[in-house]
């Protein structure tokens, strides 16, 4: 067996790639960055470090890895002869994977079992959005080839913080981890990655994973940037940061009930759960990895606002969520592109303008005047 993983950074050898290989794919490592990709190349294995409690370390072995901008046509031929399909490398990069997979496809023999495609990344259906943009770069082609290939969307969970210098392609990671993916794409033909899990309906495990982790994890980093904390554990050692992403979270949860039905002492213990990995001291994680990026996070359907978004228009309180959103304006990491941008945006555009063209609300949604109030008093304070 053989799978093909796109993007071979620390989340791709660290999670997938490694749940991959416990299950005895043969793997294929496909980046674009050369150096990372002769890294890979140059050894024979590697090795997980779990750190925290019931940490351990597991090597992997069986591996390869190809530069996909410098032999696109070795790529090709791997999917072609492949029987999985993953990637990690974040949801902007899934239009560039794309073509990789529609031409290993065209290379694949009708009569092999369906390529089965899963997109492993922090977004609500992103393999629908991979196969979606296989299906618009193939055209009229796609009549022919659709049915060499499932596409199954995923939820996937594991903290993987910056490396220690000199880790070479060694990575360390939290123990805890959580793949679901949706079973009924793949009939009775299950890939076999052991750990994962198999669901009949993805969305709650989603949004679970995305409005807790996701959320509370952006919300420490925001929390500790203006407190002037470096790093993740010790920004929740703080009593009040501690508290506003508690708070967060219990706003959050409220939504995950009342759209999915999800039982409240089961979320709250998941939120302790979360919270707990989070304040793990063996991960040196800093608000500045985790808050990097805050555009996209700001933006409409992602980790702030998607939920807060819904939860208004329920009736459900936002307030905490909100306080997240302005802590999020506060971030300011002149490394960071969007930092920069998020930055200058505040200062050119009105609050209205800045809500509407950052956030993707408008003002006739519930969410709207909240926002837009957070977003002029952070103005006002400059």
């Amino acid at each position: 067996m053989k799978a093909v993983h796109f993007g071979a950074g620390n989340i791709g050898r660290g999670f997938v790639g490694l749940l991959l290989h416990d299950g005895g794919y043969d793997l294929v490592f496909s980046d674009v960055a050369a150096p990372l990709v002769d890294a890979i190349n140059a050894v024979d294995s590697y090795t997980v470090h779990e750190v925290g409690a019931g940490g351990r370390d597991t090597v992997v072995t069986g591996f390869r890895a190809i530069n996909s901008a410098q032999d696109p046509d070795a790529v090709a031929d791997e999917i072609a002869t492949a029987e999985v399909a993953t990637t990690a490398v974040g949801p902007t990069i899934l239009r560039f994977v794309a073509p990789l997979i529609l031409e290993g496809l065209r290379r694949r023999p009708a009569d092999a079992p369906p390529l089965q495609v899963m997109a492993c990344e922090n977004a609500i259906g992103a393999t629908d959005v991979l196969r979606g943009e296989i299906e618009g770069a193939a055209g009229d082609e796609w009549a022919v080839l659709h049915g060499r290939a499932v596409f199954a969307n995923t939820a996937v969970d594991r903290i993987v913080p910056a490396q220690p210098e000199g880790a070479g392609v060694d990575v360390t990671v939290e123990p805890f981890f959580e793949w679901a993916i949706e079973r009924p794409a793949f009939g009775d033909r299950l890939p076999h990655i052991p750990g994962a899990h198999f669901v009949d309906e993805l969305a709650p495990y989603i949004e679970r994973k995305l409005f807790t982790v996701n959320t509370g994890h952006a919300a420490t980093a925001y929390f500790g940037a203006i407190a002037g904390i470096e790093q993740i554990s010790a920004a929740l050692a703080e009593p009040g940061i501690a508290a506003r992403v508690a708070a967060a979270l219990e706003e959050t949860s409220a939504l995950l009930a009342a759209k999915h039905g999800l039982d409240a002492a089961e979320l709250a213990a998941y939120r302790a759960t979360i919270l707990d990995r989070f304040r793990n001291p063996a991960l040196p994680d800093t608000v500045w990895r985790v808050g990097r990026q805050p555009l996209r996070k700001l933006s409409r359907h992602e980790r702030f606002i998607g939920p807060a978004a819904e939860a208004a228009e329920l009736g459900l309180p936002v307030s905490a969520l909100v306080e997240a959103v302005g802590a999020a304006l506060a971030f300011d990491d002149p490394a960071d592109e969007q930092s920069v941008s998020l930055q200058q945006l505040l200062r050119e555009l009105d609050a209205d303008v800045f809500t509407e063209e950052v956030t993707g609300l408008i003002p006739a949604d519930a969410l709207f005047p909240a926002v837009r109030a957070v977003v002029a008093a952070h103005q006002a304070g400059r």
